[in-house]
């Protein structure tokens, strides 16, 4: 190895490889790092960055932005509480509907089963069996008027 190729390689090699790992390093991989990120990753980098800043700084941090810290890591504990207890209620509300229904639809067919069922299939018949009387005939003509009203015997 000569001295050519040595300084070749220590001036030209090595700093272009060490350029390529860090462009992999700080450029690659952190972008494909931040399409990763989502918003739950972010809230949970929260309180680590808070802690942070506790312990860089000689200024104490109040108790309360420690406390929004807490809120913010236990966060999905939170949200699975809520979660459930809404289905709970929701899965209560539902199961109280059906029993609403189903006792509608008994107390329904009990009272139809109560009526007096009308059949209205066969309305009138052709021919004259469901005609009216006449008003003022009898059923067998002897020939005499028929009398409406009070009558008057004349004596």
């Amino acid at each position: 190895m000569s001295v050519k190729d040595f300084w070749r390689k220590w001036t030209h090699e090595v700093p272009l490889l060490i350029s390529d790992a860090l462009w992999d390093v700080l450029v690659v991989q952190f972008a494909a790092w931040l399409d990763r990120l989502t918003l739950r990753r972010i809230i949970a980098l929260i309180p680590l960055v808070i802690l942070i800043f506790a312990y860089a700084h000689s200024i104490p941090i109040p108790p309360e932005l420690m406390l929004v810290g807490d809120v913010l890591a236990y966060i999905d504990i939170f949200s699975v509480i809520l979660l459930l207890g809404l289905l709970n209620r929701a899965a209560t509300i539902l199961f109280l509907f059906s029993q609403a229904a189903r006792h509608a639809t008994e107390l329904a067919s009990s009272v139809l089963a109560r009526m007096p069922r009308v059949d209205f299939r066969h309305r009138r018949q052709r021919g004259g069996g469901h005609r009216k009387p006449r008003l003022g005939r009898t059923g067998d003509d002897d020939g005499r008027a028929a009398a409406f009203g009070p009558a008057m015997a004349w004596g």
